[in-house]
């Protein structure tokens, strides 16, 4: 069984309305995090490429600059460098801006303000400075994005000293871990995953229909609460086998568990830098065996550290080589984009050869 995050908050600060909930997809509940932030503190503004009056390319923004004015939450020209730029100078100067790349393939142009500037401003100026901005992306597969709107780069944030790069996978942790990072003097990695942004799966686009692809949707608070950014979730209690993934892949090894009877602890990373080691060694110490999936691509990609780190830090404890699920090192396909990230059929073959392993 999946946590309910109407149940449990795990780590995180308690709600200050806690008795009043609502059904919520993830993009609504991105949204009520911003809402609250905007109307929390004063130094929060919100802005990108159509962010403002459209409400965002994903509607994720809607609504926001009608109640909180033009100042608050306004458009940006189309210029990713000038975007995160403005951002970090804005966090130098006690604001606290939420910026939106419409898309993570789009981050490449503004990649020397987020790795020479941002992440770096506390360290160069001893202190005297921050940037306390946090940089919401859409990431990954399920729309036909192709190549240029469906990357998951999350692997080349963790790699940058200063940035906290988050991924959620509900709308209960997109809405605590949204509200922890915009509050937080670091900058922010938000990694956003398209494919569970709006509610039950409907076929959209002639996408195939089957269970695994449904988006989940949640019981989340309406007013503040956080969820830590240091803290990873046990998503699926078990016994058998550790699986450490994130984002969209929750879900697929949710469902690759349950069609192979296999019983896997399902952990929910969350954060991947700062990264909970503690709870990752606890449970492969536990189940002696581990699989790593993620969606982006296999060479180089996070899976791989989070690979190593178990190797070091548990390897006389493993019963079984450890295995990693992810996607093909190519371009992203925009035919064979449901080929291309991982489906419970491979989640579950590598969960097999795991427990088969002697």
């Amino acid at each position: 069984m999946a946590r309910d995050d109407n149940d449990q908050n795990p780590g995180g600060k308690e709600p200050e309305n806690n008795k009043t909930t609502t059904q919520m997809t993830m993009i609504q509940a991105l949204r009520s995090a911003m809402d609250v932030m905007l109307g929390k503190d004063d130094n929060v503004v919100i802005y990108g490429q159509d962010v403002g009056y459209f409400g965002g390319v994903f509607r994720a923004t809607d609504g926001l600059q009608g109640k909180y004015g033009k100042q608050r939450v306004f458009d940006a020209p189309i210029s990713e460098g000038g975007i995160v730029g403005t951002a970090v100078g804005m966090g130098a100067y006690g604001l606290r801006p939420v910026v939106e790349i419409q898309f993570a393939d789009y981050f490449y142009p503004a990649s020397d303000q987020i790795v020479s500037e941002a992440a770096r401003l506390r360290y160069r100026s001893a202190g005297d400075f921050t940037a306390p901005l946090t940089i919401r992306m859409p990431c990954g597969g399920g729309i036909y994005g192709g190549q240029t709107h469906s990357q998951s780069p999350e692997a080349l944030f963790t790699h940058v000293c200063g940035l906290r790069t988050v991924m959620p996978s509900n709308p209960y942790d997109a809405k605590g871990l949204l509200i922890a990072s915009i509050e937080n003097d670091d900058p922010v990695i938000f990694l956003e995953p398209k494919r569970l942004y709006n509610g039950p799966f409907d076929g959209h686009h002639d996408r195939p229909v089957v269970s695994w692809a449904k988006h989940p949707m949640g019981e989340v608070p309406d007013g503040y609460y956080t969820v830590p950014l240091d803290k990873a979730a046990i998503f699926r209690p078990g016994a058998e086998l550790t699986v450490l993934t994130y984002g969209t892949m929750v879900w697929v090894s949710e469902a690759a568990a349950a069609e192979t009877g296999i019983d896997a602890e399902i952990i929910d990373l969350r954060t991947l830098w700062p990264l909970d080691l503690d709870t990752i060694v606890e449970s492969v110490k536990k189940t002696g065996r581990c699989v790593v999936v993620h969606e982006a691509t296999r060479t180089s990609g996070f899976g791989a550290e989070l690979a190593s780190l178990v190797q070091e830090h548990c390897f006389y404890h493993l019963e079984a080589p450890i295995e990693r699920v992810a996607g093909w090192d190519t371009p992203y396909p925009h035919a064979q984009e449901w080929a291309y990230f991982p489906g419970p059929d491979r989640v579950g073959a590598a969960f097999k050869r795991a427990m088969e392993a002697k």
